[in-house]
């Protein structure tokens, strides 16, 4: 462990000694934003680049958020052996090898190189994902984490607004040649040829992107980062035998994650496809939609968590609201714009069906259930705090399996009612808020969060 001077954690602290490492993790958050919702705008693109179906094109994210189960435990212990701020900059530089390796993925257009760049790039997250979020729970005071995780949303979020529109200026620009149509009308060179155009654009952006990382890896190396002091817990025999599966609200709160990830993907990765599929102009852009929503909901968070809002109760909201935009995605009209225009019509922001508006509003009620469910599962985990944050990053599985599952009940023909499969994924969040995070012990125990 690094031999400096330790946060201190769950207590009250000046807000000079938060600033400065709220600064540093927000941009860190950012980073992370900036590469994960590139997947949404990645998807169509490669979906042409390789020639693939919907299912096909959801193997990216299946590449990248395995990771988070593959990597998880050997982050963790990763972290106990270096300390928290040397993980996050060896997580940086992960990332940055994986960014480099899709310079071969594009010049060689071999889908399975992309997955493996992809792969490496969620390794490094991985690494950096355990560290930071324990380390924001664990930098003020316990009530209010939420609040603090929220902010770091703001960033999260923030670049997954940014990313699609960038995406769509650098590498999409006159994608409408590349439109199925135009495609079959040619011979099979010309296609090649298209495809081969296509997917050199990406070599110069991953080039400057694996600079970016390089660059961040020494800012935080150098930084004034400070070691947390986790939370001290009051460990039983027994519990300490079974390790972090000991305790119910952290185990639950890993699978109320394992769902969250996966709805919040489907709704950020593919609205693009929906979109493209429904004839909407902008389909490249569509993340952003999802993400302007999160970030709506962030804010929320921040004005209203813990002064008017609990954080079990945001935590509620969200899935009661999950619930309700699911039926509007699943039951909504593919013909009117009516509730797009209502939304964001005064902002000139272009129209869009309803039932993909509805979708881009799920962004809103994912935004709270990441920031909410840290705090309330890492309560009282004490020396299983970095095991237990492990645990939670393993739940961004959710994001590699559910919308494979989605990828293929779209495929046989059902588009629109495969979203349906969102609803029992918030019916479980909606669980989580009402009773999960209050047990404490196997067998039915319970306590006060």
């Amino acid at each position: 462990m690094n031999q400096v001077k330790p946060l201190s954690s769950g207590r009250a602290a000046a807000p000079g000694s938060v600033l400065m490492p709220m600064l540093f993790i927000g941009l860190m958050f950012f980073i992370l934003g900036f590469v994960t919702w590139l997947n949404g705008s990645l998807i169509p693109f490669l979906k042409i680049v390789c020639d693939l179906s919907n299912f096909q094109a959801l193997w990216v994210t299946f590449a990248f958020y395995i990771a988070y189960t593959v990597m998880a435990l050997p982050s963790a212990a990763v972290l106990g052996r270096i300390g928290y701020k040397r993980g996050m900059s060896l997580g940086l530089a992960v990332m940055a090898v994986g960014a480099l390796l899709f310079i071969p993925a594009a010049q060689s257009r071999h889908y399975g190189v992309f997955l493996l760049a992809l792969f490496t790039l969620a390794s490094g997250m991985t690494l950096m994902q355990t560290a930071i979020n324990p380390y924001i729970v664990c930098i003020g005071p316990r009530e209010s984490a939420a609040m603090r995780i929220s902010i770091m949303g703001l960033f999260n979020k923030g670049a997954g607004i940014i990313v699609p529109l960038v995406f769509s200026v650098l590498v999409l620009s006159g994608v409408e040649q590349y439109s199925g149509a135009t495609l079959a009308a040619l011979d099979a060179a010309g296609r090649e040829a298209l495809r081969v155009e296509l997917s050199a654009r990406l070599v110069q952006p991953y080039l400057v992107m694996a600079g970016a990382l390089l660059l961040f890896t020494a800012i935080i190396h150098f930084s004034s980062l400070q070691e947390p002091v986790l939370d001290e817990g009051r460990d039983e025999p027994a519990r300490l035998q079974r390790g972090v599966f000991a305790f119910p609200q952290v185990v639950l709160g890993a699978l109320a994650l394992f769902v969250y990830v996966g709805v919040e993907v489907i709704a950020g990765d593919t609205i693009g496809l929906y979109g493209h599929l429904l004839g909407v102009q902008n389909f490249a852009v569509l993340t952003s939609y999802t993400m302007g929503f999160m970030v709506l909901g962030y804010l929320l968070g921040v004005l209203c968590i813990p002064r008017f809002l609990s954080q079990r109760a945001a935590l509620l909201l969200s899935a009661l609201a999950g619930m309700l935009f699911t039926a509007g995605v699943a039951l909504g009209s593919k013909s009117s714009s009516a509730l797009s225009v209502a939304l964001l019509g005064w902002a000139g922001v272009p129209p869009v069906p309803d039932t993909v508006m509805f979708l881009a509003l799920l962004g809103l009620a994912n935004a709270l259930v990441w920031p909410a469910v840290w705090p309330l599962a890492l309560q009282g985990l004490g020396r299983h705090t970095a095991s237990g944050s492990a645990l939670l990053i393993m739940g961004i599985a959710g994001g590699a399996l559910l919308p494979m599952l989605y990828g293929r009940l779209s495929d046989t023909g059902q588009v629109q009612s495969a979203y349906w499969l969102m609803l029992p994924c918030y019916a479980f969040i909606l669980f989580y808020a009402l009773i999960g995070y209050r047990i404490r012990r196997w067998g039915g125990g319970g306590g006060d969060a």
